[in-house]
């Protein structure tokens, strides 16, 4: 089948690639910038001041907005783009897993257009831009740092909502295996799970597919249930690390979805209403309706 594959963000992977943040946003003509994150876990590991002193570094005055949640909020969006307004920002940085990207590219979307940024996610609408966003990636697993698709929780009705573009894409995603090393072993497998439900959702196809796309997803995988098990028995194996993390990116930039249908997302599609209502972990919410 026909197809286009674009996948315009940069990768910078390896050990401490996270000191380059500032000279990447400095690359992409950032002057202000807002810097997007979870919970204290970036601020206990020292990573936040290391983006802050890279920043530091390249002369690039910013501002924090902490308190990303897995099943990133509405409220949370909303606040960032008012901060961002009021400061003159015109570079977003999301320090943190997928959470805290998709709550940065929804915050770019309210930046770069007028009206209320949910009418995005609620489909009355389609996006005319985004500010320009850059990742340093914390947790293996939703792939944002390198797709086009977020994913918001309105906390009115509790409604949890997907809205994709490729407006959204991230101009660069800093990987440093060693950042996703102190995960908890809960968070680490619910990752490796969003991995291959990306990947399998894809595979899955109605149509006759394409021998190496499916191929390529086959190989990842394999890579991932392999090192899935190695880090439940050794979670410090830099290797381990470093494999998951790029296969979290390859399996939700499009690569795998190359010449087929585009698989079948009904496993997705109901996580998403099951993480609105119960605020589920989504690897773990997708492990429990893909067997189903």
């Amino acid at each position: 089948m026909n197809f286009e594959y674009f996948t315009p963000t940069k990768v910078v992977f390896g050990k401490g690639a996270e000191s380059r943040a500032g000279e990447l946003i400095r690359e992409q003509g950032g002057h202000k910038v807002l810097i997007h994150y979870g919970g204290g876990s970036v601020v206990r590991s020292g990573l936040l001041d290391k983006v802050c002193a890279s920043l530091k570094n390249e002369g690039l005055p910013y501002v924090t907005l902490g308190g990303v949640v897995p099943n990133p909020r509405l409220s949370k969006v909303r606040e960032g783009i008012q901060l961002c307004r009021e400061e003159n920002v015109d570079f977003l940085l999301a320090v943190g897993g997928g959470s805290v990207i998709d709550s940065t590219k929804a915050i770019g979307y309210g930046l770069a257009n007028e009206g209320d940024v949910w009418d995005f996610y609620d489909y009355k609408r389609k996006a005319a831009g985004c500010a320009p966003i850059g990742a340093v990636l914390t947790i293996a697993a939703a792939g944002s740092e390198m797709s086009d698709s977020s994913v918001i929780t309105n906390e009115n009705g509790w409604v949890k909502r997907g809205y994709s573009s490729n407006y959204c894409r991230c101009r660069f995603a800093v990987m440093d295996p060693e950042l996703t090393i102190t995960l908890p072993d809960y968070q680490t497998q619910s990752g490796c799970v969003d991995i291959m439900m990306h990947t399998m959702e894809r595979y899955f196809h109605q149509d006759g597919g394409m021998e190496l796309t499916d191929g390529i997803a086959v190989a990842l995988i394999r890579t991932v249930m392999k090192n899935a098990k190695i880090l439940k028995e050794n979670p410090s194996d830099y290797d381990a690390r470093a494999e998951v993390m790029w296969a979290s990116s390859l399996s939700h930039n499009g690569l795998t979805g190359c010449g087929t249908d585009g698989g079948d997302w009904a496993s997705h599609q109901i996580e998403h209403e099951l993480g609105g209502m119960f605020d589920v972990a989504h690897g773990a919410g997708l492990a429990a309706v893909w067997g189903s």
